[in-house]
């Protein structure tokens, strides 16, 4: 520890900034703009279990389309109707008993959650199982896994025009199923964003809460020293090495901002001027205090 030329304080070479208020922003555009992939299990709100226990209501044709979907999920509900309404027809048309279908509008209110693919999965396959019987030979060589061209190029040769819409609203489903499940997607991971800005947040608050209350202590016992440098400088350190800028900060606390001298109360009276050999004894008196301080 060397004297300043002036005696007016205690130079310690400090190599810290005094302004570094964007390490903030930056830490929190570093999390924002980072790809998340953890599965965030908090933005499902509706209970899988709660809607398996509902029972499965039948489709009524002549109703009229609700539209208090939003988009995404209105294409969705529209396409099932059209594909539920086709089969229907099918069934009465050939005297085949009609499915139950369990998807209802009210499931993708207010918006779809990934556990109804299960339910448009039975819906679709309850309703191939229907074109199987009242078409056999007609789509005996047609898989529903078949690719949409494949599907939508065999209905416009259909000349049935129940098999037609069934056909058609069932690839219109699958695309409309897959929009659903990217607008969820998407969701969730806007909403994990916000959980992590709240938390990187709530933590920066905490450490300028702590910072704040070394301050306010350091200043109380009047100690002559720039109290918001040193523990700016020491907070800013720690994040790399916390063991050891603590060791310094107890031990040698002018390292993070010098001790000034000019400050230094006179002793006895007046009598005994500080020195700057007096910032010796006050670095090391802020050592030990720092040391047992508790925040």
């Amino acid at each position: 520890m060397s004297k300043s030329a002036n005696n007016d304080t205690l130079n310690t070479d400090s190599l810290f900034d005094d302004t570094d208020d964007e390490e903030f922003e930056k830490l929190l555009k570093e999390f924002i703009s980072s790809e998340i992939t953890e599965d965030d299990t908090d933005t499902i709100v509706n209970d899988f279990q709660e809607a398996q226990s509902q029972p499965a209501p039948s489709v009524d044709v002549s109703a009229p389309v609700k539209t208090n979907l939003c988009e995404e999920e209105n294409n969705l509900f529209q396409a099932h109707r059209n594909f539920s309404t086709a089969i229907c027809k099918i069934a009465e048309a050939t005297h085949i008993p009609a499915p139950t279908f369990k998807v209802t509008e009210e499931m993708l209110y207010p918006r779809y959650k990934p556990y109804l693919g299960e339910k448009f999965a039975y819906d679709t396959l309850v309703g191939w199982d229907v074109m199987i019987k009242a078409y056999p030979t007609r789509i005996m060589n047609i898989n529903p896994a078949a690719k949409d061209e494949e599907l939508l190029d065999y209905a416009e040769k259909t000349t049935d025009e129940n098999l037609q819409m069934a056909i058609i609203s069932y690839v219109e489903v699958l695309i409309e199923l897959e929009s659903c499940e990217i607008a969820y997607e998407k969701r969730r991971l806007k909403a994990k964003r916000k959980k992590i800005e709240r938390e990187i947040i709530e933590e920066h608050q905490k450490r300028i809460d702590k910072m704040n209350q070394y301050i306010k202590a350091i200043e109380e016992k009047q100690f002559p020293i720039n109290a918001e440098k040193l523990i700016h400088n020491y907070f800013k350190t720690s994040k790399n090495d916390a063991d050891g800028a603590f060791q310094v900060l107890t031990n040698n606390p002018a390292t993070f901002a010098p001790i000034d001298v000019s400050k230094i109360k006179d002793r006895f009276f007046g009598m005994i001027k500080a020195k700057p050999e007096d910032g010796i004894r006050i670095n090391k008196e802020l050592g030990n205090f720092l040391k047992n301080l508790k925040v």
